[in-house]
């Protein structure tokens, strides 16, 4: 019989650095099953005694407190490992997800002043290609063969990582996280989600991703032992197969994955012990959630709602009080505006935009970058977060769309997810983008890529029928554009920029 690993009493931690989280957190529990990553699981002292020896790596290859270190790696256990030995070394972990190209790297690693660079084998020839002379460490068995070594110290308001985020709209810029705002929000996070006795959790979303990075930080909060099924990146028939054949109790997922599950037999996965699915990232059609529940009966899904810049998660639905259609509550320590035009406060239920207030807010932006009007911007203690949403009477907030996706069609407000939302109502389709082209009419007219599912029959005519049924006359496409596969991020986020482009 395996003993279950002893659970200790987790008392207030008044030093709020992410080094010494991780080094309290290791010794919290007993030794036992951690990580589970392609075909293995890893124990929890033998990993917390790697991350003390990539310590000790970086602090005899000279990285010093507060250098920037690129992080470059697929989903592995190594992933948050290195960001802990960062953080005990005193560096800023600055994630880079592995599916960029040199070009975009070659900015991150000049803007940023990065002192070293490690990596993985698939990702060291786009690191070569970036043509800037830094050390790498491809892989961390080098790193790993020093002495053990403890957290230095930092202090709470230290820079503890520099996220790269705005790629789709324009030039990547460095997004300041702090040790404090990080720490707070991983707490919070793991408060609001855990549920006692559900601890086996299937994490298929980008470490590298602030929603994967703050996956890692609430890990370390936990006051139950965790375990965590790791995909190396999502597939959704392996998504269910790991799912039953592990036992996992929730998971983290992003809308697009949900999208690409729905495409899948889910009748013939059971999966008795899954609970409950956290979205995020990215805003979920309510026709989406609800296909889903109705066909994975006992799973419900929990979304939230965040961004980089407020150290990944501002709202949250918390098991036992979700309200579906909503991105949730605010989170300890955030308040949220909902502001018009003029920047005036709005009444409960009117839509404006989504500004938050709070401790946990980013620094500011790293170096100098102009701002966007229609963007994300900190204005004074407040960020404006470019989102358009409401507030009902009792605080639950509800996400209508991207500002700056806005399209105006003869004066008229058309918020492509409205329209999305409809078309992928239809059985036929898989997944859709909407964007505005412009109309030297109406000034913009909006256009529908739209991804059929296998041996789908619907034509052009039918779909524009279709939403014009469900969003009105003045809201559905004139025109829908059928693609193999509608274009997303590197961390499945709806890729409205490539789109545009495919406008011609």
């Amino acid at each position: 019989m395996t003993r279950r690993p002893r659970a200790h009493h987790v008392g207030q931690v008044t030093e709020q650095t992410l080094g010494r989280l991780a080094e309290e957190s290791w010794s919290r529990f007993d030794d036992h099953d951690s990580v589970y990553y392609e075909g293995r699981w890893h124990r929890s002292h033998a990993l917390a005694e790697r991350a003390r020896r990539m310590c000790g790596g970086f602090v005899a290859a000279g990285i010093r407190p507060g250098d920037r270190v690129i992080v470059m790696m697929a989903n592995a256990p190594e992933v948050s490992l290195t960001y802990q030995a960062l953080w005990a070394a005193g560096a800023v972990v600055t994630p880079v997800v592995f599916l960029v190209g040199p070009e975009e790297l070659r900015h991150i690693l000049t803007d940023s002043g990065a002192a070293a660079v490690v990596t993985s084998p698939e990702s060291a020839d786009t690191v070569r290609a970036s043509a800037v002379e830094l050390p790498t460490f491809v892989g961390t068995a080098e790193l790993e063969r020093s002495p053990e070594h403890g957290p230095v110290a930092r202090e709470p308001g230290d820079l503890a990582a520099l996220m790269y985020t705005g790629g789709t709209t324009g030039r990547a810029k460095g997004v300041m996280l702090s040790h404090r705002g990080l720490w707070q929000v991983g707490r919070a996070a793991y408060e609001l989600s855990h549920q006692e006795g559900k601890n086996r959790g299937l994490v298929p979303v980008p470490l590298s991703h602030a929603y994967g990075l703050i996956i890692s930080v609430a890990g370390m909060h936990a006051t139950e032992p965790q375990q965590a099924v790791l995909m190396r990146w999502f597939e959704p028939g392996s998504f269910l197969e790991l799912a039953a054949a592990q036992h996992v109790q929730y998971g983290t997922v992003v809308p697009t994955m949900l999208q690409l599950l729905l495409a899948e037999p889910l009748e013939e996965h059971p999966l008795p012990d899954l609970a409950h699915l956290i979205c995020g990232a990215a805003p979920l059609g309510r026709e989406t959630l609800e296909e889903f529940e109705r066909r994975m009966p006992g799973v419900q899904i929990l979304e939230g709602y965040g961004l980089t810049e407020t150290s990944a998660v501002t709202t949250f639905n918390p098991p036992g009080r979700r309200r579906a259609g909503s991105v949730g509550l605010p989170l300890p320590g955030y308040t949220i505006t909902v502001r018009d035009n003029e920047g005036e406060p709005v009444e409960a239920g009117d839509v404006g935009e989504i500004c938050v207030s709070g401790d946990s807010l980013m620094l500011g932006y790293w170096g100098e970058h102009k701002p966007d009007p229609d963007g994300t911007a900190l204005v004074g203690k407040e960020l404006r977060t470019g989102d358009i949403g409401c507030v009902d009477d009792d605080g639950y907030l509800y996400v209508v769309d991207r500002k700056k996706d806005l399209i105006i069609r003869g004066g008229f407000n058309v918020f492509p997810r409205d329209v999305e939302d409809a078309l992928n109502e239809h059985p036929d389709v898989v997944m859709s983008g909407v964007v505005g082209r412009p109309d030297p009419r109406l000034g913009e007219e909006v256009v529908a890529f739209v991804q059929l599912g296998e041996g789908a029959t619907a034509t052009a005519e039918e779909l524009i029928g279709w939403a014009r049924d469900r969003v009105g006359r003045v809201k559905y496409p004139r025109e829908v554009r059928f693609v193999d596969s509608v274009p997303v991020t590197s961390v499945l986020k709806l890729d409205r920029k490539a789109l545009r482009a495919r406008l011609g």
